[in-house]
């Protein structure tokens, strides 16, 4: 077929050639004109092939669409019996001086959560009296633990609001997810085709990466509790290193003038 295109191309070509060109022994061509003919012969070239290779991919199309609206319906609903996951409600409490049911709607709706953690805490208390009158350590030991104490209420809050939030938002995400589910085991052409399906991917994608940013969340919730409690366990061996550091001087100052004082007394 494309020789047969080339060819009546060609012959066209030749009875385009202009009147003062002439035919026998001495045929004179206009070399303008055969130029110009070859470029003609190469874009018709060029365009049969764009033709063939558009034909080509326009049919793959087509029989990828018919594949997937004739295939079997147990593509389709081989995994329909899916076990659906959720949360475990937290258990109610017996709430009985009234501060415990607030902190379990906390953890479960993730509100009120810095209120919830203190009402079911004791009470955090301002500065110790004489705190001011206390010599530099002294005040840097007490400021540790009231920094230890200060710390460990806003990061049991966040942690305590941000497992609420998602809890809170489960039952959507699981609306969400049973969307997904019907539509990917449909037998409705509609759900069948290539952009349906690259559609229910891309949303799957994004469930995922969503869960992803929950966990990572609860993860970094979880890592400022333990550094806090890396800073309780250090705060207390710098305490102690403190006063083995003042042992010496201690010793130098009362015990060992105690001890010479009751040597001498006995001596008598």
């Amino acid at each position: 077929m494309k020789g047969l295109f080339l060819t009546a191309t060609l012959a066209a070509s030749m009875f385009a050639i202009p009147a003062h060109a002439q035919f026998g022994a001495g045929i004179v061509l206009d070399p303008t004109q055969s130029a110009h003919a070859v470029q003609q012969l190469a874009q018709a070239n060029k365009l049969y092939t764009t033709t063939i290779k558009t034909t080509q991919n326009a049919v793959q199309t087509y029989n990828l669409a018919q594949r997937m609206a004739t295939a079997p319906p147990s593509y389709y609903t081989a995994y329909t019996n899916m076990a659906q996951q959720t949360w475990t409600p937290v258990a109610h409490p017996a709430n009985t001086y009234g501060n415990s049911l607030p902190w379990t709607n906390a953890a479960m709706y993730g509100k009120g959560a810095a209120a919830a953690n203190q009402g079911a805490s004791i009470q955090r208390t301002g500065q110790i009296s004489g705190y001011s009158s206390l010599n530099a350590q002294g005040q840097q030991a007490i400021a540790a633990q009231g920094a230890t104490v200060d710390l460990d209420d806003a990061i049991n809050a966040t942690s305590l609001q941000t497992i609420g939030t998602v809890r809170a938002n489960a039952p959507q995400r699981e609306a969400d997810i049973k969307t997904l589910e019907t539509a990917s085991h449909s037998t409705d052409p509609t759900q069948q085709t290539e952009l349906a399906t690259l559609q229910r991917i891309n949303q799957a994608m994004l469930l995922q990466l969503r869960t992803q940013q929950e966990a990572s969340q609860m993860t970094q919730a979880q890592s400022l509790q333990q550094m806090v409690q890396q800073k309780q366990q250090q705060d207390a061996i710098k305490m102690s290193m403190q006063g083995a550091d003042g042992y010496e001087a201690n010793y130098n100052s009362h015990v060992s003038t105690d001890t010479t004082g009751i040597t001498k007394a006995l001596s008598y």
